[in-house]
């Protein structure tokens, strides 16, 4: 009995480790939860352990679109041919609106992909579109003469502000917006030979440079005064998925590459969902917690192990809503269709759960919509009971000539019918990722 207690002590030993050690993480991530309120960085020494959730899926594996999915491809990319400008060849980011930003390129481009991977269009249009937007991007003006402004008029190059009036000088650049675009951009010199020596016209005109210092991301923004600041840009989710782009232009970017130092969690019915522990009341930016970064890391880049997890907390807080509500939940950041016109609809935001937010914070829940393009985004990407329900949901949110709307508003159940490139852009690179898996292999340097 005694030898046999001695042979089992080694086992016995290793279990208790194990269990002790299994205690210790969930305890750390508890407590970070817990103190998710909490919002200062200096007493925040250690990082958080992130623990994969026991129920984290895989990825789902690519099969042929049906009928009704091709169908639905078909009325997305229907955006695109109607907004197409001739003399350009870019798009416009809402429906008759001439002016978009780098973001909305890169939805373009994206979409432009997508629709040749699911064959919607001859290789020849395909050519002729894409020859013809990167021509368009390689002659542009550059703020400063160093990097693409934040916003340009798609009928004449023109920089233009948000509300689309032209200023010769530009109003700074979006470190966030370039990152998207580079997507494309990366995909096209890996996989469309035909196309890369345009796109590296394109890039070269930049001082990517002054893209990043010491590891983050920076971008320009304009004071009251009119004057340049330079600025720390990008928050949880939003960065890392910029950051991943830049790192294959061979740019220092390691501080916004890691989740770890600005994750916080907050519990939202029990589940530890990540948000940005920098308080938007020092730094100036908002720390909204909405699908769009993670799905589009997903989409496009196929995850890594930690934005595998964060996304799919950030997903299964919406479900469980539903569960817990009866109120078909699918939130990311969306332009609307009234005033004031763009929300960033956040699982969590300023302290708050399922809060709607302007740029500026002001909080407006009555204009909380079910999204298309995370319905869609979501399903591509877990292909759960829930998420085809959220499909089954969307699909009649369309103009049939137009595309698809961007949603429902929750509080009165009207259609949000503001149409847009993102929109519709995203329902084309869900619909491709079923058909084709990710459309960016950063694990081999970007080849696919």
């Amino acid at each position: 009995m005694t030898e046999n207690l001695v042979k089992a002590r080694s086992t016995i030993v290793f279990i208790i480790a194990l269990l002790v050690a299994t205690m210790l993480a969930v305890w750390i991530e508890r407590e970070s939860a817990r103190h998710a309120g909490e919002e200062n960085p200096a007493a925040y020494s250690a990082k958080p352990a992130i623990t994969a959730s026991s129920d984290l899926p895989a990825l789902p594996k690519a099969q042929p679109l049906t009928p009704q999915e091709r169908d639905m491809a078909r009325l997305a990319w229907k955006y695109f041919e109607n907004n197409t400008n001739a003399t350009t060849g870019l798009v416009n980011s809402v429906q008759d609106y001439p002016a978009a930003t780098m973001w909305d390129t890169a939805s373009y481009l994206l979409a432009l992909v997508s629709a040749s991977r699911l064959a919607l269009l001859p290789q020849e249009e395909f050519d002729r579109r894409m020859t013809q937007a990167l021509r368009s991007l390689a002659k542009m003006p550059l703020y400063d003469n160093a990097l693409p402004n934040k916003s340009y008029d798609v009928k004449t190059l023109a920089m233009v502000d948000y509300a689309g009036k032209e200023t010769p000088k530009g109003i700074g650049w979006s470190a966030i917006d370039i990152g998207r675009l580079m997507v494309p951009l990366n995909i096209i010199a890996w996989r469309y030979p035909q196309h890369t020596g345009l796109a590296r016209q394109v890039i070269s005109r930049w001082d990517t440079g002054r893209l990043a210092q010491k590891g983050h991301l920076y971008g320009i923004s304009l004071a009251p005064d009119g004057s340049a600041q330079l600025l720390q840009e990008g928050r949880l989710g939003y960065e890392q998925y910029a950051a991943k782009t830049f790192s294959l232009l061979g740019l220092d970017v390691h501080a916004a590459q890691d989740y770890l130092p600005q994750l916080a969690l907050v519990d939202i019915y029990d589940i530890g969902v990540p948000y940005d522990r920098r308080d938007p009341k020092k730094y100036g930016a908002g720390n909204f917690v909405v699908s769009e970064p993670y799905m589009l890391d997903g989409l496009e880049f196929g995850w890594d192990s930690t934005s595998r997890e964060l996304a799919w907390r950030v997903y299964r807080a919406q479900e469980q809503r539903h569960r817990k509500t009866g109120k078909l939940t699918a939130v990311t950041e969306d332009h609307l269709d009234r005033a004031p016109y763009f929300l960033y609809n956040a699982v969590y935001s300023g302290g708050k759960a399922w809060n709607p937010v302007t740029e500026k914070g002001a909080s407006m829940p009555e204009l909380r919509t079910m999204s298309v393009k995370a319905a869609f985004g979501w399903h591509a990407l877990y292909r759960s009971a829930y998420t085809t329900q959220l499909v089954e949901a969307a699909a009649p949110l369309h103009d049939k000539d137009k595309g698809f709307y961007a949603g429902l508003y929750e509080e009165g159940g009207a259609p949000n019918k503001a149409i847009t490139a993102n929109t519709n852009a995203v329902v084309l690179e869900s619909l491709a990722f079923i058909a084709g898996g990710k459309l960016l292999n950063l694990q081999e340097g970007g080849a696919n």
